[in-house]
Formats: structure tokens, C-alpha cells, sequence
């Protein structure tokens, strides 16, 4: 008398800028020096989505391209002293204040958010869950 099997979904982002993988500050210093650094550049969000079924893992990568506009020291500590850096990899959330930031985004607006809607559809669909 168990539970119908569902399907169990993971997702991980991480910001990269050149060599330098960018995951959740952890602490205000370092939620400074990330957004500091990508200030005024372009770098990547990458997301991996994984989906399990039964005895299978299903995989799906976005990978998206992000400009910032360049930003004072002001500009930064008052974005930190916000709180919103925080839980975010990169020490940013494209969703909240650090809009302001983005100059252009070239890729997946919900894969920057944590979650690349439509790679989770298709993920889906493959198993004969679509979502629509």
C-alpha cells in the first residue's frame, strides 16, 4: 500500500566567469567580490536539470549569457545590504533588484532563475509527463 511512483526532479546553477565558478556567497565579503567581479562584464549561468524515473536519469543543460552594467562601490554594498545575494549563485537574482543590473540576457531568463522551464518540459515530456 505504498505511494504511486512519481518522478523526482534536481537543478543546480552555477555562474562562470572565465576560469572562475561563481556558486553562492558565503558571506557578505564574498557577495561583494562576485558581484564586484562581474560587474560590467558578460559571463555565463549554467543549470543542469536531472529527472528520475523509475530506473532512469534523464539530463538537460541551459546555458545562458549575461551582461552587467558596470556599478559603483555604492551601487554593490547597498545591493549586498539588501540580503538578496544570498542563496543565489553568482550573488545575484536576475528575478529581484539585480534586474536593474542585466543589460542583455542571451539564453533562458528561467534558467538564470534556478529552473530552465523549458529543458524540464522536454525532460518531461520524455517520460510521458508533458506539461501541456
Amino acid at each position: 500500500r505504498g505511494l504511486p511512483p512519481r518522478p523526482v526532479l534536481g537543478a543546480d546553477t552555477e555562474v562562470v566567469l572565465g576560469d572562475a565558478i561563481f556558486g553562492k556567497p558565503a558571506d557578505v565579503d564574498a557577495a561583494r567580490q562576485m558581484i564586484a567581479r562581474l560587474a560590467g562584464r558578460r559571463h555565463e549561468v549554467i543549470t543542469a536539470v536531472a529527472l528520475r524515473w523509475e530506473d532512469e536519469v534523464e539530463v538537460a543543460l541551459c546555458v545562458s549569457h549575461v551582461t552587467m552594467r558596470k556599478l559603483t562601490a555604492g551601487q554593490i554594498e547597498r545591493y549586498v545590504a539588501t540580503g538578496e545575494p544570498f542563496d543565489k549563485a553568482g550573488g545575484y537574482a536576475i528575478q529581484g533588484l539585480a534586474a536593474a543590473f542585466v543589460t542583455h540576457l542571451d539564453g533562458s531568463y528561467s534558467g538564470v532563475m534556478g529552473l530552465p522551464l523549458a529543458e524540464t518540459a522536454a525532460l518531461l515530456a520524455r517520460i510521458g509527463r508533458p506539461v501541456l
